[in-house]
């Protein structure tokens, strides 16, 4: 039995069941005898404090608490809250117990939406956001200088912006849209927010590309050599006053560096976090890759090469390969495997480096281009190798005809 105020039977931390179970009977001396139902009988002090106001030296001790919510762990909360009004040890704790109470309650309730969520994913192959990704890198990307030199000039005056420059305002949107895509698609919950400030950062950085690259192509047309450093083409070297050629040094640094290091820094960071979610249990049957996934992985092969290459980031290439090795070998620790699209990123990544150890292989005696990349990573790029060789080439069998 619980002695506690009569007045009390409707407080608010007792539940419906509770009151239905309580009985309240009146004594002779103003108080309440509670029978908890299914509860058990809650042991309590010998004597509890009248309705009048006493002081609060006379309510239950620490001990009696600790002992009723032992004996019943269902109401002995309860019993212990039901402290005369005003004292300092019952509204600050009741609500305190409270908002902990809720705050559990909407933790675990939203965890556990999210587990259901990572549980239900489809962890399949992503063939229409690949495709798409795949073909508008190559006719976004790798097609954009190519419709600057074939479209005629007449379209597209050189104080106006070139087909090449549309493409690359397209590729812009169209990129970081079809990111997004698969992130949201991963198998996992993935961190939102290293997500978004990547996006921003590669929209930043391949914006501020477009400007340079531009300027550069349009230079073409003026007999700017792509293979000589901006202070080594013919119609640079020349200029007056001399502070110009500093102005096309800060444009050529712009597109190749730091448009170059904000563009694709935040796109390989994507794809390593996005690969972090391509990872299922070792005791789940692991699917071969699908047949769409491996006519992908030759053309998204070789746009990488072609990014690495004319990008000249094969720096950050090589670390993003190195941690997507590091992250199989820790998953593979934990019980977990590749799933199909992490194999077809992983893959991928891996004729990329066969492909650019061919292109180095094929260039390595090259001493034009040798004298341009200096380095100890000589990486030509392929339009600095057009313009030594092609477009001699093309030149020569113009003048024959």
């Amino acid at each position: 039995m619980c002695r506690v105020p009569f007045r009390l039977l409707a407080f608010p931390c007792l539940s419906r069941a509770q009151r239905r179970a309580a009985t309240a009977v009146g004594d002779g001396d103003g108080r309440a005898l509670l029978s908890l139902g299914r509860g058990g009988p809650c042991p309590a002090p010998a004597a509890w404090p009248r309705l009048a106001p006493s002081p609060p030296s006379s309510f239950p001790g620490r001990a009696w608490r600790a002992a009723a919510e032992r004996k019943a762990p269902e109401f002995g909360g309860a019993c212990r809250r039901h402290a005369r009004p005003g004292s300092p040890s019952a509204l600050p704790m009741s609500g305190v117990r409270r908002r902990q109470a809720a705050a559990g309650v909407s933790s675990s309730g939203r965890h556990g939406v999210a587990q259901e969520e990572d549980a239900c994913r489809n962890p399949r192959f992503h063939f229409d956001l690949w495709f798409y990704f795949t073909l508008q890198n190559w006719v976004l990307d790798f097609g954009r200088p190519i419709a600057m030199i074939v479209l005629p000039l007449e379209w597209f005056p050189l104080n106006k912006p070139s087909a090449g420059d549309y493409f690359h305002m397209a590729y812009n949107v169209i990129t970081p849209f079809i990111l997004l895509k698969l992130i949201e698609r991963s198998p996992k919950t993935l961190p939102r927010s290293m997500v978004y400030i990547c996006i921003i950062t590669f929209v930043m950085g391949a914006s501020i590309h477009l400007v340079g690259d531009s300027v550069n192509h349009r230079l073409i047309f003026s007999g700017y050599q792509l293979h000589l450093s901006v202070r080594e083409n013919p119609i640079i070297k020349n200029l007056k006053p001399e502070t110009l050629i500093d102005s096309f040094e800060l444009l050529y640094y712009y597109d190749e560096y730091l448009g170059h290091s904000m563009w694709y820094i935040p796109f390989f960071l994507i794809l390593c976090i996005y690969f972090s979610g391509c990872f299922i249990p070792i005791k789940e049957e692991q699917q071969r890759i699908p047949v769409s996934a491996l006519l992908l992985i030759g053309p998204s092969s070789l746009y990488y090469w072609y990014l690495v290459t004319e990008g000249q980031i094969f720096i950050l290439f090589i670390f993003t390969f190195f941690a997507l090795m590091a992250l199989v070998m820790h998953q593979k620790r934990k019980g977990l495997l590749m799933d199909s699209n992490g194999r077809f990123l992983f893959y991928s990544f891996i004729i990329t480096l066969v492909l650019i150890a061919l292109w180095v292989g094929w260039l390595w005696n090259d001493k034009i281009l040798r004298k341009k990349y200096p380095g100890v990573i000589y990486i030509p790029e392929p339009w600095a190798f057009y313009t030594l060789h092609m477009s001699n080439l093309h030149s020569a069998k113009g003048e024959s005809i």
